[in-house]
């Protein structure tokens, strides 16, 4: 996700490392945070493929800066993994959003509802943090008030995005 995240960001514009890694940061440093040990290794692996440039430019009142621009064939990756998302990238919350933020860029609504698709329907099964044997179990089946808050909070949640989903793709799936 880090690496979509960079190209992802890349695609809206150039940036140099500092502000790649603050919008990097702010988008998914709640989930783990970006520790530049963990963000320029992955640049350089994207450099090395030859999906990002790396020049070095004139700084504004010092040193020069290294600026970072997407290749043409960083979008084309960037398009591939937005167009052929990974079963955890649709299943798990924090890739999923990570996902979201950027499919914007997949520029056709009918290869964007297909992604959209995918999460709708995996939102679609039942499914809960608890089982009693193979049957989710919902939260006024708990005594404890920290489990209902969770699966309250998580339902909530679930059905919120599956309005928006629904909503989204009649847009994407309307035709003209």
């Amino acid at each position: 996700m880090l690496e979509l995240a960079i190209l992802g960001f890349l695609r809206d514009q150039p940036l140099h490392g500092y502000d790649l890694r603050t919008r990097v940061a702010a988008l998914m440093g709640h989930v783990r945070p970006i520790a530049d040990g963990t963000l320029y290794p992955a640049i350089k692996r994207l450099a090395d493929a030859g999906w990002v440039l790396r020049k070095d430019e004139p700084g504004v009142a010092a040193a020069p800066r290294r600026m970072l621009y997407l290749t043409p064939e960083g979008q084309a990756e960037l398009e591939r993994r937005l167009r052929e998302p990974a079963d955890l990238d649709i299943s798990d919350e924090n890739r999923w959003f990570t996902l979201l933020a950027f499919l914007r860029h997949l520029g056709k609504p009918k290869e964007q509802a297909a992604v959209l698709r995918r999460r709708l329907a995996f939102l679609e099964e039942p499914t809960s943090f608890f089982y009693d044997g193979d049957r989710p179990m919902a939260a006024e089946e708990f005594p404890d008030p920290f489990r209902q808050g969770l699966l309250t909070i998580a339902h909530a949640t679930s059905q919120a995005e599956l309005t928006w989903l629904r909503t989204t793709l009649a847009t994407l799936e309307a035709p003209g």
